[in-house]
């Protein structure tokens, strides 16, 4: 959940979600520089065995705050959890994320340490926060991760190809970010994004907008689509306003999509694949 600090109704916003039915709450390190962590622990301390908190690892802020590095040695995954369970007001972390990865990481070593605090019981589960096939594939054969948070929209369908499938088999969950695309696919105006230019995108709001009818908008549909594939068990939205948390309330209790819309969506724009770090 994507949180403005500056707001004084954060709080009200999470505990809002929580009482409406929304029960997994995304975080990770290096948002504000842990601050968010703190905001979703102090929201969420009285109802902690009622909501399923996940953060990420891997992004180490520098000594002077300016910028951050990539860092996913066993020994910084092992520190950098004690941290986060103190921002988070909590003894356990239900889903505990690499947050990105390459080839380059030393994958058994990331494993052994989300092993070793699996066993500590500071984590419940472990996966990973990765577009790349190739880490993915990696993971999915090397470990016992649980999920994976990947981009996944109408406007980037390259996970379609290969990536959504290999999760489905190896029943590891799919946690999708990006559905919107950035606003894109729920009311903003359009502009180039990826490999997509305006004019393109524009064909596919129109095709959404026909789809819209009473109780149900561009960003229902817009969700519905990802929801719909069999390997993603949910989807990760930034919320900043109470109208935002509503609409998107609404859109768990609007109807599915039919096929036949869902190839009319299909047929509205291309679907890309990826270019890198393919797996084989």
């Amino acid at each position: 959940m994507s949180l403005d600090l500056n707001k004084s109704d954060n709080e009200k916003l999470l505990r809002t979600a929580a009482e409406a039915g929304i029960n997994y709450f995304d975080t990770a390190d290096l948002y504000d520089k842990g601050a968010n962590e703190e905001l979703v622990g102090k929201a969420l301390s009285s109802i902690r065995d009622q909501v399923v908190i996940a953060t990420k690892v891997g992004n180490e802020w520098l000594p002077d705050g300016s910028s951050w590095q990539w860092n996913a040695s066993k020994t910084y995954i092992l520190e950098a959890v004690n941290n986060s369970l103190k921002r988070l007001n909590t003894d356990y972390i239900d889903v505990y994320q690499l947050h990105g990865g390459t080839m380059e990481d030393q994958h058994d070593e990331i494993i052994e340490a989300f092993e070793r605090l699996q066993e500590q019981g500071k984590i419940r589960h472990y996966g990973i926060s990765s577009i790349r096939p190739n880490v993915i594939d990696s993971f999915c054969e090397k470990s016992n991760m649980v999920s994976d948070m990947l981009q996944y929209s109408l406007l980037d369908r390259r996970p379609e190809e290969q990536v959504l499938e290999l999760l489905k088999e190896n029943k590891i969950g799919v946690m999708v970010r990006g559905a919107l695309a950035k606003g894109l696919l729920a009311g903003k105006p359009p502009k180039e994004y990826l490999q997509h230019d305006t004019e393109s995108i524009s064909h596919l709001q129109q095709t959404i907008k026909s789809l819209e009818e009473e109780g149900v908008s561009a960003s229902h549909v817009a969700l519905k689509y990802v929801l719909n594939n069999e390997a993603v068990t949910s989807a990760v939205v930034g919320i900043r306003t109470i109208d935002q948390l509503e609409d998107v309330i609404r859109t768990q209790e609007s109807r599915r999509l039919t096929s036949e819309e869902l190839q009319k969506l299909k047929e509205s724009i291309t679907a890309h694949t990826y270019s890198q770090h393919r797996i084989g």
